[in-house]
């Protein structure tokens, strides 16, 4: 079993020397001796994307080749998607305990859904992600954490969630980021945290393998050569990711505000087009099962909540937050998505590249150390 993006932060924190830190990835002896650690997470930087990014990413390229640093295959969570993802990472907990379960859920007992990622204060994030983070760990260790990230994040949710305990560096819209977070590195030894949405954005918006994605996996490269450039002595870099991707074909798109049989019996659309939760009407959990079963035969998973959480996907779910799980979950397998036109924006019908599943595109995800 390869290890997970539970583990990385862990790992970290017992490299660093706080107490109590158990390092599954093994750290210590890959890095050496190290008082400060730069972590860099590439939103959509999958592990299997490697291969296809290289031509225009030489540190990525050198590390693939087995030239520089050390690779290894790490696993996200489920939903393979940021949210969940950002929040394993920090809490080092499994979806089911920190119940940030999916870049949509619905808010139990409402008819409101919950987009994680333009989430402010309500539900209060403490209170829906109750887990520590591995931020307020390293702080009550008195070992320094810091956050560089960009100043729309700060205050948000999803960051308190992810992130808390971290003392947060904002950086502004056309700062060369790259150097901030170098700085930051530089200028006290602890752990820093760095995160770039640039390839993610492209892998939605065009496609991956698209110029624009080639053209963002360039500009990652030079972030991370930048920091790596700018190490000092005592430091390593660790670079990860949240989750992988896949484009999704106009051909293999399934709307299901388009198909009546598809839209009976359900109360509140969540999820994201590779993983639904659909929240079912009073006693119609059963037929709307079978309708999906039937109708997405071969090209998604169709699952009671029950069966779902059985089946560990989501780790051990605390009982408060199993209503956030949909009475029924569909995950896609194949390269299929399942849009909701009239329950999301017109922008996500629009997007070529996706995320969430279980297949290892989605899944898979790299563990890059460099000195």
């Amino acid at each position: 079993m390869p290890g997970s993006i539970c583990d990385i932060l862990p790992s970290a924190a017992a490299a660093l020397g706080v107490p109590g830190a158990t390092d599954v990835l093994g750290l210590v002896e890959r890095l050496g001796d190290v008082r400060r650690l730069a972590v860099v997470l590439v939103d959509g930087l999958g592990y299997h994307l490697l291969p296809q990014l290289a031509p225009d990413a030489p540190l990525l390229a050198s590390v693939l080749a087995g030239t520089t640093g050390q690779l290894t295959e790490l696993a996200c969570t489920f939903p393979s998607t940021t949210p969940t993802s950002l929040v394993s990472l920090g809490t080092g907990a499994l979806p089911g305990e920190h119940g940030v379960l999916g870049f949509t859920v619905n808010v139990p007992g409402t008819a409101s859904v919950l987009t994680h990622i333009f989430w402010a204060d309500d539900p209060p994030p403490r209170a829906w992600q109750p887990v520590p983070t591995w931020f307020e760990r390293l702080r009550d260790a008195g070992i320094s954490a810091r956050a560089v990230l960009p100043e729309m994040f700060i205050g948000s949710g999803l960051t308190e969630a992810a992130y808390r305990g971290a003392e947060f560096r904002p950086t502004a819209k056309g700062e060369h980021y790259a150097a901030r977070l170098a700085a930051e590195v530089a200028a006290a030894p602890g752990l820093v945290y760095g995160y770039t949405a640039a390839l993610d954005h492209a892998a939605h918006v065009s496609g991956i393998g698209s110029p624009h994605w080639h053209t963002a996996a360039a500009k990652v490269d030079a972030l991370l050569r930048h920091v790596l450039e700018h190490l000092p002595g005592d430091a390593a870099l660790v670079v990860t990711a949240d989750h992988g991707g896949l484009n999704v074909p106009d051909e293999a798109r399934i709307d299901l505000d388009a198909d009546p049989r598809l839209r009976a019996g359900i109360r509140v659309v969540a999820g994201e087009p590779r993983v639904r939760y659909l929240h079912t009407e009073p006693g119609a959990t059963a037929d709307v099962l079978a309708a999906w079963t039937e109708l997405l035969a071969g090209r998604a998973l169709v699952q009671t909540r029950e069966q779902a959480v059985a089946a560990g996907v989501f780790g051990p779910v605390r009982e408060e937050h199993l209503a956030r799980i949909g009475d029924v979950v569909v995950t896609c397998g194949g390269d299929t998505a399942i849009l909701a036109t009239d329950h999301e924006p017109p922008q996500t019908a629009q997007l070529v590249g996706f995320h969430g599943g279980l297949t290892p595109a989605e899944v898979d995800i790299p563990l890059i150390l460099l000195r």
